[in-house]
């Protein structure tokens, strides 16, 4: 290891390799929590020429490499084992190019997600990714992981946006196809396989994003429901009748604690389900029709901007990982006709198994994609591996999905077979093979070993 190590200092310079105890102590774990090692090196390559030759260095020695972007991750995904090392891009960063005729847009890896963003918004476009960490996850975190955010219902998730990518392989091979037409029908679509394999088979150093028009305006809603079952028809109805950009549900306790950690109360009494409505067109001819018809209670619009992120503000329940220490996350798919039932069912299976177990409940309603924390007391090993098995058999037995948007990293690479058929795992793993023959690029996360 020493002389990779030396090899690695002389091609990155020690601002660009920082070894032992330089390794600073945000490379130890994402917001998982879960990661209890620092990386033996953390590469910091400045261009795509030093990822290509610090990943033949690595690749040549063995040397186990994990990709790390703004560690915003739920699922484990960047946390590092002993011995191996950690590659940030963090100084690769910047817009390079802004497209207005195309609508398109070249970004470097590095690139804070809200930069990103404001660029878009300068050359009067809307990037079309969007998350509550957006001030610090990265754009090749976001490719890594198809990223999704509550905007997905209005322009789909990061695998939808990426027109072309740029990447360096195992061995420091670059592929670089970065033209950004939306069409191109030239063989395999190699970008979408990078796009969500949690940097397990390449780094990517570039992407080309889409970008889509800027509403003139936008109208938001807080909306108080009877029940769940109202959520799923006021969808239907909104769709109809509105250009939605979000659908967000908060159930009891989730509202409860995000009105605590945001300092407001937009409803005094806990509705049975809370719904953020953000849509392109005004609001009040849905909402008139939807008191008429019973699916709404009460409801009040944002009618300013400091509103409008006042009831985001509640959503996003910014510091309730310190609120709930050792809470659990999960992020599943679940279709949406199933999805009121399933709350319900899965509430009183936690609380009959595990009473004094909080279940919180919310999510992107849009596009099926449902959030769940569940905190307790004490939390031991062989409770929260339980308490994993009883949700994950649940999402399984509805045909949902284990991972909606956080990827599968370590904390959910058991259940993967709960989504995925023994035929798919095996064919990730041969991709996985042929372009990391040495598995090095983030061992263990996504799949187990190929070679065991």
């Amino acid at each position: 290891m020493r002389e990779a190590f030396d090899e690695l200092l002389a091609c990155l310079g020690p601002s660009g390799c920082l070894i032992g105890p330089d390794v600073p102590e945000a490379s130890r774990t994402d917001e998982s929590r879960t990661g209890r090692t620092l990386p033996a090196a953390l590469l910091r390559p400045a261009d795509v020429d030093a990822v290509s030759q610090a990943l033949a260095i690595c690749h040549r020695h063995r040397l186990r490499v994990v990709p790390q972007g703004g560690m915003t991750g739920l699922a484990g995904g960047a946390n590092a084992l002993a011995g191996e090392v950690a590659l940030s891009l963090a100084r690769f960063h910047g817009v390079e190019a802004v497209d207005a005729q195309a609508a398109t847009m070249c970004v470097r890896a590095g690139t804070v997600l809200a930069v990103a963003q404001e660029a878009a918004a300068e050359a009067g476009f809307v990037f079309p990714i969007d998350y509550g960490s957006r001030g610090s996850c990265q754009i090749g975190g976001l490719v890594a992981t198809n990223g999704g955010g509550p905007r997905v219902i209005r322009y789909g998730t990061t695998r939808a946006n990426v027109l072309g990518l740029e990447v360096v392989l195992a061995d420091g091979t670059v592929l670089s196809h970065l033209g950004g037409q939306l069409k191109d029908n030239t063989g395999y679509d190699l970008k979408s396989l990078f796009v969500g394999s949690e940097g397990t088979l390449g780094v990517v150093t570039r992407a080309v994003f889409r970008l889509w028009p800027k509403p003139g305006e936008t109208y938001t809603a807080l909306c108080a429901l009877p029940d769940a079952r109202a959520a799923t028809a006021l969808l239907a109805a909104a769709r109809s009748a509105v250009t939605l950009s979000a659908f967000e549900a908060l159930w009891p306790a989730y509202y409860d604690i995000g009105c605590l950690l945001a300092k407001t109360r937009p409803f005094a009494a806990t509705p049975a389900v809370c719904i953020l409505i953000e849509a392109e067109q005004p609001l009040e001819a849905l909402l008139e029709t939807a008191f008429e018809d019973g699916l709404v209670e009460d409801a009040l619009m944002a009618r300013s901007y400091a509103d409008a992120r006042a009831f985001w503000a509640v959503r996003e329940a910014a510091g309730l990982d310190d609120a709930l220490p050792g809470l659990m996350n999960f992020d599943v798919s679940i279709e949406l006709q199933a999805m009121p039932a399933f709350v319900d069912g899965l509430t009183a299976a936690i609380e009959n198994v595990f009473p004094g177990t909080r279940s919180l409940f919310f999510g992107h309603m849009g596009d099926g994609n449902l959030h769940l924390i569940l905190h307790r007391d004490e939390m031991d090993a062989p409770t929260a591996h339980a308490l994993d098995e009883l949700v994950y058999e649940r999402v399984r037995g509805e045909g949902g999905s284990v991972s909606a948007e956080h990827g599968i990293g370590t904390l959910k690479r058991e259940w993967l077979g709960f989504s995925r058929s023994p035929a798919e795992i095996r064919t990730m793993q041969a991709i996985k093979s042929a372009l990391d023959p040495h598995e090095i690029m983030n061992p263990g996360k996504l799949l187990t070993s190929c070679q065991s």
